[in-house]
C-alpha cells in the first residue's frame, strides 16, 4: 500500500514559480515509477512528468520541458516538482501518481491506468 498527500499548490502569478511535494507511505516507493499528471477544467488527466525509480531516467511532455523539473528522493519519499516561468495555460489541479506494478520499472508510463496509486490533487492556478 501506497498512500501520497501533496502540498504546494496556490495562487501565482504568470511567470512566477512553485514547488509541488508528494509524501508518500509505504515501503514499495523506492521501488515505483511517479508521475505527476495534470487536469485542467474540461479536460482530461495527462502525464506531464515521470521519473523511474532510480531517478536516472525521466520524461517531460513538450509544453514543460525546460521549465518544470521532476525529483525525488527516495530516503523521504518525497518526489517533488518544480515548477518555473508558469503561465496561465498551467493552470490545472495537479496530481502525483505511483506505479507499483513493476518494481524497479525503467519505464516511465503515459497511461494513468497503469499508475495504482494516486494523490488526492492540489490546485494550481496562474494569473496573467
Amino acid at each position: 500500500q501506497v498512500q501520497l498527500v501533496e502540498s504546494g499548490g496556490g495562487l501565482v502569478q504568470a511567470g512566477g514559480s512553485l514547488r509541488l511535494s508528494c509524501a508518500a507511505s509505504g515501503r514499495t516507493f523506492s521501488a515505483a515509477t511517479l508521475g505527476w499528471f495534470r487536469q485542467a477544467p474540461g479536460k482530461g488527466r495527462d502525464l506531464i512528468t515521470g521519473i523511474i525509480w532510480s531517478g536516472a531516467v525521466t520524461y517531460y511532455e513538450t509544453s514543460v520541458k525546460g521549465r518544470f523539473t521532476i525529483s525525488r528522493d527516495n530516503a523521504k519519499n518525497t518526489v517533488y516538482l518544480q515548477m518555473n516561468s508558469l503561465a496561465p495555460e498551467d493552470t490545472a489541479v495537479y496530481y502525483c501518481a505511483a506505479s507499483t506494478l513493476t518494481a524497479y520499472s525503467t519505464i516511465i508510463y503515459q497511461q494513468s491506468s497503469n499508475y495504482n496509486y494516486w494523490g488526492q490533487g492540489t490546485q494550481v492556478t496562474v494569473s496573467s
